[in-house]
């Protein structure tokens, strides 16, 4: 497994593309209300990527092995989608949905920044914001584990304790990546193990921590788009996503801005 250690100018560049991702999602935060289509929050933020901060939409045409090149801009995944919805004007969000907009932009340096948030339509359910609560615990019980010396293992095993103590489930066929000038890169940052076990990290590493948590079982099924996943059971999934700098003694979070929920500080 090779493993990229970031340069001090790499971790410059990332800084800036983390940061301008994030500010993706402060400017969108306003439109993501009842009666919006899912369609015109793609548009908009495509449109500030390109205009505004002039990056481009790493999603876009994104196209691994054996897939369908990805159509839109953005993801949106709303109530039973885990990962990967495909916006379109047709999906209107209503109260009560819970909806991940998931933000990946590449600088004209060509530097990726990866950064995902849930948002509550309306009137969500008590489900709906327990769920999403212990989601975004989840990551931050995760990125508190990192630091030089520390492992993967040590990651996942707090993420996945924080989910099944709550009664919740961890899906694991996606994961967090290794991210940089590529937009995927190893390490692979499973969101479930046992502590001391995997890849020990180092200075230098960064990459995204993004549990995905289902409040019913943790089995997939994936739509004949080859991108929309959902929830077999058809339970509400939800997700939060970092991009995570390991630093000499511990971590920093990259993709924080203005308008970023306050950080959850495990006790």
């Amino acid at each position: 497994m090779q493993v990229t250690i970031k340069t001090p100018e790499d971790i410059a560049q990332m800084r800036i593309a983390c940061r301008l991702a994030s500010e993706v999602l402060d400017y969108i935060t306003p439109f993501v209300k009842v009666g919006v289509s899912t369609g015109e929050l793609d548009r908009l933020c495509h449109e500030y990527m390109v205009r505004v901060q002039g990056t481009v939409p790493a999603p876009l045409n994104y196209q691994p092995p054996g897939y369908l090149p990805y159509p839109k801009a953005i993801c949106t995944s709303v109530n039973d989608v885990i990962c990967h919805g495909i916006p379109d004007d047709k999906r209107i969000l209503k109260s009560g949905d819970a909806v991940n907009l998931d933000i990946t932009v590449i600088t004209p340096e060509g530097y990726y920044g990866d950064t995902s948030r849930m948002f509550m339509v309306g009137e969500p359910s008590i489900l709906c914001k327990r769920l999403t609560q212990i989601t975004y615990e989840c990551m931050w019980l995760g990125i508190a584990q990192v630091a030089p010396g520390k492992h993967l293992g040590d990651i996942g095993h707090a993420i996945q304790k924080h989910a099944e103590t709550a009664g919740y489930s961890i899906v694991r066929e996606y994961c967090g990546h290794g991210i940089g000038k590529t937009f995927h890169e190893e390490p692979q940052i499973l969101h479930y193990g046992r502590p001391g076990s995997s890849m020990e990290l180092k200075a230098g590493m960064i990459f995204t921590i993004e549990p995905m948590v289902n409040a019913g079982k943790r089995d997939i099924r994936t739509m004949p788009d080859q991108w929309t996943v959902k929830t077999r059971d058809r339970s509400l999934s939800a997700q939060w996503e970092h991009t995570v700098l390991v630093t000499e003694n511990g971590y920093e979070v990259l993709t924080l801005s203005a308008g970023s929920p306050p950080p959850h500080r495990p006790r």
